[in-house]
């Protein structure tokens, strides 16, 4: 019929209906580039290894300057999309998250030391760590909850569902692994002004029995005794420390020596109960997720720079 455009017909389509056309049109336009499409995914596999190697040589040969790019990645990357694609909601949380961390790490930094910071420094990361293992778990119950069709009971659509489903489910890993990486930097500046521990050598002060060496205030409750707020903890090394300090110096700071003598810590210690142990194993995954924020984004785009060199689309 004439004055009837092919956009017009596609308008008129479901969504259904106009993703396969898309799709199709996809498919006729690629139709006969497959040794192109074989030579781009060669070049794909081939920088995902050459860039696991280098990345893995750096971890352990510049152990703190890999973490350092690493977490300026981590914050500045999805800023970047919030930005680009309006995620007003996240810039909120993300700007609100970055004052409160910025202020926390200033108190830490600041030599002298009060004698206060070390304890609200580990309380706050401690409280990022714990939130966001809350809010990851409730994100993991809701994609499952929509994939087993439970939304329907509630009257509720699948695609709002596993919409916040996965929105908590990336607040909660990506707050964790911050929350995590600015911790350890903390962590480390701290104990060094304490005097207590040192990274490549002999502390620089004596440790007594009845002191800390995580946030050098003394211990008022023994070993074998309950606390009312918190207990005290022994390692197998014999230097004792305050629950929340030897807890937020392993498992948040990622620290598995002792503060003062650095002998290797045994976490399993640690955990009063078997649920406890997931917090080692969501420890771990948020590791993982650090590598798949910070670097997958920065080798896809070396990847497409290969192939806009070579000519290939």
């Amino acid at each position: 019929m004439a004055g009837v455009h092919p956009q017009d017909d596609l308008l008129k389509l479901t969504h259904r209906e106009n993703w396969n056309v898309q799709h199709e049109r996809l498919h006729v336009k690629h139709r006969g580039h497959e040794a192109m499409h074989a030579e781009m995914v060669l070049i794909l596999i081939a920088t995902l290894v050459v860039a696991q190697i280098v990345l893995v040589q750096w971890k352990q040969r510049h152990h703190r300057s890999y973490n350092l790019v690493t977490l300026v990645q981590m914050w500045v990357v999805p800023l970047y999309f919030t930005l680009k694609l309006y995620w007003w909601r996240f810039l909120s949380m993300w700007g609100m998250f970055s004052v409160i961390t910025s202020y926390i790490i200033f108190r830490a930094t600041r030599k002298p030391l009060s004698c206060r910071t070390p304890r609200m420094v580990y309380k706050w990361f401690l409280l990022i760590y714990k939130l966001s293992y809350a809010v990851g778990i409730l994100g993991y119950l809701a994609i499952m909850f929509t994939m087993f069709g439970f939304n329907v009971f509630f009257r509720i659509k699948a695609e709002d569902s596993m919409d916040v489903g996965v929105i908590m489910l990336f607040y909660g890993l990506y707050y964790g692994v911050m929350g995590r990486d600015f911790a350890e930097i903390c962590s480390d500046y701290m104990a060094s002004t304490i005097g207590y521990y040192n990274r490549g050598g002999m502390p620089s002060r004596s440790l007594t029995n009845d002191i800390c060496a995580v946030c050098g205030q003394k211990i008022l409750v023994d070993v074998e005794e309950e606390g009312f707020i918190e207990d005290t903890y022994q390692l197998s090394c014999g230097h004792i420390f305050h629950e929340f300090c030897i807890r937020g110096w392993c498992i948040v700071g990622k620290k598995q020596t002792c503060p003062y003598c650095n002998e290797k810590v045994d976490l399993k210690r640690l955990m009063n109960n078997p649920w406890e142990k997931t917090h080692v194993l969501y420890g771990q995954l948020l590791d993982w997720l650090r590598y798949l924020v910070a670097w997958q984004p920065i080798i896809i785009g070396v990847v497409h720079g290969i192939n806009y060199s070579l000519g290939l689309e």
